[in-house]
């Protein structure tokens, strides 16, 4: 299994606290550092200092982390016109040597648009925005220098672009959520990953079937596709750390060991194992607490050894 670091700055992150989170992922042995997208706090925190602004954060972040991807879980197709948004993530996975990786959804958090003023379609019309974003933006990545791009849809429409900035290599996509029928579909056509976010772990194998089935119904490989997840973790050397990690996070342990991936290193490599046997590939563990960087070592030392592909 494939294991990631996946926060959650809106909570309340400085860069220089991320930073300090990202060098912990690169030394404890995870994969990559993700963050999600978000311009507002989320339950009972103040937030502060405020939201960093994702594109700006991911690529600062590559000039100052070495070996780690970097991307986003997930970025809103609302938040950036398209043009830009491929601009952005090109020049970020420069200026990380290549490890910048785009999530892209629909967006979902109206309060967010509301505060800071972006329009909030309704949720079919952001499917659609969703679809052709995906659509310009690996276009604009596969356009080959000195040819043009060209788009025509509802939305956005695109003459004679150049198409410039390339990334080093073209950047991982990745699509997700909870939709059965219109998230695997966008999915299978464009995405390099499938993620689902938080699921039911009884309901990872029939999110893992919608994306394989999409995949055959436009005759494209199902293997083509990394299956993985997004789940809280709460790792402790013994019950009493556990139960005082749950608490720095307001949750209880019982519903962790539940909804997450909870309880000493044993108990989260045979959580992890299982999850590996219903299909996924790649988890990304969320981590609400950011001041406890002894938490990713202690993965780092006892989770990653046993559960690393």
């Amino acid at each position: 299994m494939d294991l990631r670091v996946f926060t959650e700055p809106q909570q309340g992150a400085s860069y220089e606290t991320l930073l300090a989170v990202a060098r912990a992922t690169a030394e404890a042995g995870f994969s990559g550092f993700f963050r999600s997208d978000h311009l507002l706090k989320m339950g009972d925190t103040d937030g502060l200092p405020g939201p960093t602004e994702a594109w700006l954060t991911l690529a600062a972040l590559g000039r100052e982390t070495t070996g780690i991807a970097l991307g986003t879980l997930v970025t809103s197709a609302t938040f950036r016109y398209p043009g830009m948004l491929a601009i952005a993530v090109a020049q970020a996975d420069q200026m990380s040597g290549g490890r910048v990786e785009l999530g892209l959804g629909t967006g979902w958090y109206e309060a967010e648009h509301t505060a800071y003023g972006i329009p909030f379609p309704p949720l079919a019309e952001r499917f659609e925005m969703l679809e052709e974003q995906l659509a310009i933006i690996t276009g604009m990545w596969d356009t080959p220098v000195g040819g043009t791009f060209e788009f025509s849809g509802r939305h956005y429409r695109i003459r004679e672009s150049p198409a410039l900035p390339k990334p080093v290599r073209r950047p991982p996509v990745i699509v997700g959520g909870s939709g059965r029928v219109k998230t695997p579909r966008l999915a299978a056509r464009y995405a390099d990953e499938y993620n689902q976010a938080f699921p039911r772990v009884e309901d990872i194998p029939a999110g893992i079937e919608r994306i394989n089935q999409a995949c055959r119904d436009i005759d494209r490989d199902p293997d083509e596709i990394t299956r993985s997840a997004a789940l809280v973790m709460c790792c402790g050397s013994d019950e009493a750390e556990v139960t005082h990690r749950a608490s720095r996070i307001g949750r209880e342990v019982d519903e962790l060991r539940t909804n997450g991936i909870c309880g000493t290193p044993d108990e989260v490599v045979a959580r992890i194992e299982d999850l590996g046997s219903k299909g996924l590939q790649r988890l990304y563990l969320q981590i609400l607490d950011l001041a406890d960087l002894d938490h990713l070592a202690l993965i780092g030392s006892e989770v990653i050894p046993e559960v690393a592909n």
